[in-house]
């Protein structure tokens, strides 16, 4: 066995088409863009949602609602969560939760109530529901609320 040896498996490589340059080539005449017609051009194709002159299914369906420019993304977590990743008296906040990946990017972090919390946690988030503040409190933790996500 020697490195010069070495060989693709076969039928793993393709050969290159060649269009356009003679009948030997096997790709020659109309260039395997079929017969005559718009899409035999240069140049030729049409947009995306293009149906031929018909009135396009995007312009056809009515449209609803409209999206707000002043959305507030938040990273959500749940207590189940957090039950699960940290040790008892653990302080946990967004840039905490990134390292661990448990959200996904910097953002204002909410935590929700979904789960029971059975270890005393400090949560500094930017916002809580109600359920979650008074899970926290009943297994001896602490909830703070940072400004950021009035």
């Amino acid at each position: 066995m020697n490195l010069s040896d070495l060989k693709p498996a076969v039928g793993s490589r393709h050969r290159r088409k060649v269009v356009g340059r003679g009948r030997g080539s096997g790709h020659g005449g109309s260039s395997t863009r079929g017969m005559k017609g718009q899409n035999s051009r240069s140049g030729h194709g049409t947009l995306p949602g293009f149906e031929g002159g018909q009135m396009p299914l995007y312009r056809r369906v009515p449209k609803r609602g409209f999206t707000s420019k002043f959305k507030k993304n938040y990273g959500i977590v749940n207590l189940d969560i957090l039950d699960k990743t940290f040790e008892a008296n653990a302080e946990v906040n967004s840039k905490i939760l990134v390292e661990k990946g448990i959200i996904r990017k910097n953002l204002p972090l909410k935590v929700l109530g979904d789960g029971d919390l059975k270890k005393p946690l400090k949560i500094i988030a930017d916002k809580f529901s109600k359920a979650a503040v008074e899970k926290i409190k009943k297994a001896g933790g602490e909830a703070v609320k940072t400004g950021s996500g009035q």
